[in-house]
């Protein structure tokens, strides 16, 4: 396909060059635009893009030919149009963009078939045409990636540049009477458009599209402003210039052009002299706010960024210093100063921070009030931009001049407040990141809290089961087993021996209730009868009683709580216990308390032995922590040595 397309082109590079040899100036142009479109081609099949260069091989042709064959002038304006509409990927996508290229193409052909059509007629399509394809790209630029964006933005500038050259030829036709062929100067400006689309194609120049496009409508814009002008100067002299004052006309609208075309990149340039005529050199105030604005959508640390802005403000408008200050709730620190200069921290109550945050600006006077310790001690120009955010105050933008030095502007105390708002703004989402980060550690903690809590309830659940074996099998089954064998054996001597038959049947009495016992205990260990039917004061007293150490319980509840809450604080007081009477010492007493009140309910287990040095993580702990932690509560422990241990623990109330 690429070498049919070559050898396309190379044919219509010869047909162009026949046609310019052997016809008029309008058609020695037709066949310039169609070599412009046949270097548009070949750069597009070089730069990777076959569709494109396809459509604009096809123009080349229908150009070459119109050049030839004036007739076929309308079947090239179709041409266009496709070109147009299959932007910016050489590919008609859309079902409206078939029916409107197929339309011209009947459109064109049928014009060509004609053998009579008027230059106006030919004028009209042509203006159609354009219509439709602007329409059609300026439609398609919203929805486009960055790359066929540039594409429409270059083929854009190249149409407007191309109308603007038209309107200037017409206006020169019309009041000046050059040239003297406006239509081969109209249809030779058309080759801007194929070098526009090519290098909306070509990769070193296709990402300066929306700057090509800005530029061509400034050019645009100037270009038919100085005709307009000339035109009302004109008709202000009632008549055509003499031919005398052609040249004259003529060489001062070429002037307007140039100065129009030369006006901004030299006031730019002339502007950076002044600055530095006048010790202001370096980079505009207004384009600190530009680059900060785009730093800021970058991935650049914020310190670094914070750098960067006092840099730039000290090389534009603070050769004292520059220095910015961030904290919050009324504490504010120097985070970033150049020169540097050494931390400091100042405090604002609250008012202060209220009337500062709502400060736009502050010069000296401003400062002598709410912020003296901010003003130079050798004197100097100084202003204060707060950077707060809603009315927080999160930081503050300072920069300094020696005395000596031009006040402020007006000019550079609006770009200190748009530059306080977008620190406010990004201190404020720094913060938001911030609090979001940590929202994420603790979540993150605790969810690898939450999987090891569940594998120790998964390890203690088994153990629990295999104590409850244990339990079953050396204590209940045990008497289980020895009431068996005697009751065989009174079985077999009751009838011999009645009286040591009824001595038996009173130990095997014995050894039920020993039995009874035995499974009570266990069942206790499981979940004590007493506390599911009577609640906590008596299963503590309970539990109490059965202490190693002399315990003294007090629980003051206004009503039941859930079972699950029950459980938690009795079986925590319960592990307390027992840890207090493994470790206390033998003189020591324990104190268990219950309370609960509208917000939680809360246990304390104290004793006064031997105590450690610190809270620990021994296995107990962990176990209380999971059973208050799996129901929202929580669980403290404070110990000393020879001060003994106070362990509570608080639930909240669902």
């Amino acid at each position: 396909m690429n070498r049919v397309l070559t050898a396309t082109i190379g044919g219509v590079a010869a047909m162009v060059t026949l046609g310019a040899g052997f016809n008029d100036a309008a058609d020695t142009a037709s066949a310039v635009v169609a070599a412009g479109w046949v270097i548009a081609a070949a750069g597009c099949l070089a730069s990777g893009r076959p569709a494109v260069a396809r459509w604009a091989g096809l123009v080349a042709v229908l150009q070459g030919a119109a050049a030839i064959w004036p007739q076929a002038v309308p079947l090239a304006i179709a041409g266009w149009l496709g070109f147009a509409l299959a932007l910016p990927d050489g590919d008609l996508r859309t079902l409206p963009r078939r029916i409107v290229t197929g339309l011209g193409a009947l459109g064109g052909l049928a014009l060509t078939l004609l053998v009579e059509v008027s230059p106006g007629g030919y004028a009209t399509a042509a203006v159609v045409a354009a219509g439709t394809g602007t329409i059609a790209i300026v439609a398609r630029c919203g929805p486009a990636s960055p790359r066929q964006r540039a594409a429409l933005q270059w083929t854009g500038a190249a149409l407007l540049l191309a109308a603007a050259a038209g309107a200037v030829i017409i206006g020169l036709y019309l009041l000046l009477g050059v040239p003297e062929t406006p239509m081969a100067w109209l249809v030779g400006a058309l080759v801007i458009v194929p070098v526009g689309a090519l290098f909306g194609h070509l990769p070193p120049t296709a990402h300066v599209g929306e700057k090509a496009l800005l530029e061509a409508v400034v050019v645009a814009g100037f270009a038919v402003m100085i005709a307009g002008v000339y035109l009302v100067v004109v008709l202000g002299l009632g008549r055509l210039p003499a031919e005398n004052e052609r040249d004259l006309l003529v060489s001062s609208m070429a002037a307007a052009l140039v100065v129009a075309v030369l006006a901004i990149p030299v006031r730019n340039r002339l502007l950076h002299t002044a600055r530095a005529i006048t010790g202001r050199g370096g980079v505009p105030p207004e384009e600190i706010l530009a680059t900060f604005g785009a730093r800021m959508s970058r991935a650049v640390p914020f310190d670094e960024l914070l750098l960067q802005l006092a840099e730039s403000l000290k090389a534009a408008m603070a050769p004292a210093g520059a220095e910015i200050w961030v904290g919050a709730s009324g504490v504010l620190q120097r985070t970033v100063s150049v020169p540097d200069l050494p931390p400091e921290r100042i405090t604002l109550n609250d008012r202060e921070r209220v009337i500062v945050g709502r400060t736009r600006i502050g010069g000296p006077s401003w400062l002598a009030i709410w912020l003296p310790g901010m003003l130079p001690e050798s004197g100097g120009l100084v202003r204060v931009a707060p950077a707060a955010h809603l009315g927080e105050l999160l930081g503050m933008i300072v920069v300094r001049r020696p005395p000596d030095a031009p006040p402020f502007s007006e000019n550079d105390d609006q770009v200190l407040v748009q530059l306080a708002r977008q620190v406010g703004l990004a201190l404020h989402n720094m913060r938001l990141d911030s609090a979001l980060q940590a929202s994420l550690d603790e979540l993150r903690r605790r969810n690898e809290e939450l999987q090891a809590s569940r594998l120790r309830i998964v390890t203690s659940a088994d153990a629990a089961r295999r104590a409850i074996e244990r339990d079953l099998h050396d204590g209940a089954q045990q008497h289980l087993v020895a009431l068996s064998v005697k009751l065989s054996l009174a079985g077999e001597i009751i009838a011999e021996e009645p009286d040591v038959a009824r001595a038996m049947m009173s130990e095997l009495r014995d050894d039920v209730q020993g039995t009874i016992a035995a499974v009570r205990e266990l069942a206790h260990g499981v979940y004590p009868p007493l506390l599911r039917n009577h609640g906590l004061d008596q299963a503590m007293r309970s539990a109490a009683r059965r202490s190693a150490l002399p315990c003294a319980v007090d629980v003051d509840l206004p009503r039941r709580f859930s079972e699950e809450t029950e459980a938690a604080v009795y079986f925590c007081c319960l592990e307390a216990i027992q840890n207090a009477g493994k470790h206390a010492g033998a003189d020591a007493a324990i104190e268990v308390a219950i309370t609960a009140d509208d917000k939680a309910l809360r246990f304390t287990v104290a004793d006064d032995g031997a105590g450690f040095e610190s809270a620990g993580e021994g296995h107990g702990f962990v176990n209380m922590r999971d059973r208050l932690g799996a129901i929202g509560g929580a669980l403290t422990v404070d110990s000393a040595l020879g001060a003994g241990t106070t362990i509570r623990g608080e639930i909240p109330h669902a």
